[in-house]
């Protein structure tokens, strides 16, 4: 059910698209041997591009994040869900239209750089409202935004996550909000993020690529993002999911392709042949996950994904994993 490849995964590709926390870096730390592989894929030819669903931060500023983790980005190379929402609002609305902006000052910017007018919510004038994440946002501005979308106001939203990764923990993400909007509204807006087609539909025409890869670390916006736009996926352990949630994927939810870490990239993908690969072996035993043997990381994730799944196409229920240890990723340069 893994695509396995004759080569490394890279030389399939002339973009790699890549969401950042959790794949790039956690936090304010890049993800060990992140910025050594990201090098790597540089250096034979194929292109990388940084694809967030985060709408408060301009590109400029996450690609001076970047490199100062020591992965080498450009503004260019940069593409949020800011700039995928404002690009659906250009070509819907004449240039100069006035759009009423519930979010954070980049996505003001990106709405501006797209030729419309950044106006605030209560702007009679404005013909469609555009929300994203904004940690200054005023419940006022959310009430009346609310309204003017039940009125009939047409609605872009940057994005749907739940959840975002703060200093202090995961907390409510513009999903919470586009909810309670939806809600009182009873109206749905059109979205610009992942798992939405937009942002990575700006990210490959922007680069002219032809064989696109997304690599994330999410289930339900990475990779079922992929899918949406027809590309091939890899996902990587370093980020949200776990074993549990990786055995439980449902089928459009599963990557074309799995590694431990970004390294995977670099490396041939062999293929999965009777829950066998590398060393291990994973099978289901009753309503447990049995997995047995030796080797690298890439494999024991693999095995385990590939038995898990076939278990379940086959009728059984997700398998009990709470007694899997993982295997630690490969160190930088390391073969996997």
């Amino acid at each position: 059910m893994l695509d396995p490849t004759d080569g490394p995964l890279c030389d399939r590709h002339d973009l790699v698209m890549l969401d950042l926390d959790g794949v790039v870096y956690v936090g304010g730390d890049a993800v060990p041997g992140a910025p050594e592989h990201l090098a790597r894929v540089r250096g034979s030819g194929v292109r990388c591009a940084f694809v967030t669903n985060n709408a408060s931060r301009p590109p400029a500023v996450v690609a001076d994040h970047l490199t100062r983790l020591g992965v080498q980005a450009a503004p260019e190379d940069v593409v949020t869900s800011a700039q995928a929402a404002a690009r659906l609002l250009h070509r819907r609305f004449a240039a100069g239209s006035p759009v009423a902006v519930l979010g954070a000052p980049a996505l003001e910017e990106e709405v501006r750089s797209a030729g419309l007018e950044p106006v605030g919510v209560d702007d009679d004038d404005a013909v469609a409202l555009v929300t994203g994440y904004g940690p200054e946002v005023l419940w006022r501005e959310v009430m009346r935004a609310a309204v003017r979308v039940r009125d009939g106001l047409p609605w872009v939203a940057s994005n749907t996550d739940g959840s975002i990764p703060t200093p202090y923990g995961t907390a409510p993400g513009h999903g919470v909000l586009v909810e309670t909007i939806q809600r009182f509204a009873g109206r749905d807006p059109e979205v610009a993020g992942k798992p939405a087609p937009p942002l990575l539909e700006e990210t490959i025409e922007r680069a002219g690529a032809t064989r696109p890869l997304m690599v994330g670390d999410r289930l339900d916006t990475d990779i079922a993002g992929g899918a949406a736009v027809g590309v091939p996926t890899l996902l990587v352990m370093t980020g949200v999911t776990g074993v549990a949630e990786l055995v439980a994927a449902e089928p459009a939810e599963r990557p074309t392709h799995l590694a431990a870490d970004l390294g995977g990239l670099l490396e041939e993908h062999p293929r999965v042949v009777d829950g066998a690969s590398g060393g291990w072996r994973a099978r289901v035993d009753g309503e447990r996950l049995v997995v047995e043997g030796g080797g690298g990381a890439d494999d024991w994730w693999r095995v385990v994904a590939s038995a898990a799944w076939r278990h379940r196409d086959d009728g059984g229920a997700v398998p009990d994993t709470v007694h899997l240890d993982p295997p630690q990723p490969r160190a930088a340069g390391a073969p996997g």
